[in-house]
């Protein structure tokens, strides 16, 4: 295993634990727009290393090893990491768009980051089938749509909103290293754009 994503996952996992086992650890460091407003700004950065539960941060991280290889073998582990960081912090910003007047507004969870990397992947390997069975690009879609219901739901803690700013940032970062793939993969790319545009027009309709 590559040694940045090692150093990654074990990042959640370890400091997604000791939230777990530590309430006040995890509310100083999570997403939370009231804090954040008031000048904490380092939660844009640590909330994306806590978890709801163990199940949430074993989703997370499992996709997260299944799809991050994908983007290792094409752009390199310091791009992946760009990558990686980029998106979370593009989720946190979004999430921050959505809801900067709610100010009890909380969320935590890699999803962002993850999210980017889940775009990156697809764009760069159109053909990858999640879990050997499910094309990567309706896996894309299909897990953008769920965030929209999440948002609609808000009955967790989990940062849907995030999901869409980690797609946005994983799409435009990967796109800026490979131009190439607007012309040579111009169906993957629409298909990936689709639930993005879908986002802002339930946002602009005031439906979410």
């Amino acid at each position: 295993m590559n040694i940045v994503l090692l150093v990654i996952l074990a990042a959640n996992v370890l400091i997604s634990y000791k939230a777990f086992n530590d309430t006040h650890f995890f509310r100083k460091y999570e997403f939370h727009i009231g804090s954040i407003r008031s000048g904490e700004q380092y939660r844009m950065f640590s909330s994306g290393f806590l978890h709801v539960d163990f199940a949430h941060l074993f989703f997370n991280m499992f996709t997260l090893y299944m799809f991050a290889p994908f983007v290792i073998a094409n752009v390199g582990a310091l791009y992946f990491a760009y990558l990686y960081f980029g998106s979370l912090i593009a989720g946190n910003l979004l999430t921050l768009y959505f809801h900067k007047e709610d100010y009890y507004y909380r969320a935590v969870g890699a999803s962002g980051a993850v999210t980017g990397i889940i775009y990156s992947a697809i764009l760069l390997e159109p053909n990858l089938y999640m879990y050997g069975i499910i094309p990567g690009y309706v896996f894309g879609f299909a897990y953008l749509l769920f965030s929209i219901y999440g948002m609609k739901a808000k009955n967790d803690n989990i940062g849907h909103v995030a999901h869409f700013g980690g797609a946005i940032g994983g799409f435009g970062i990967t796109l800026a290293k490979h131009p190439f793939l607007i012309s040579e993969e111009p169906i993957t790319v629409i298909a990936l754009l689709i639930p993005i545009i879908i986002l802002f027009i339930l946002a602009k309709m005031r439906k979410i």
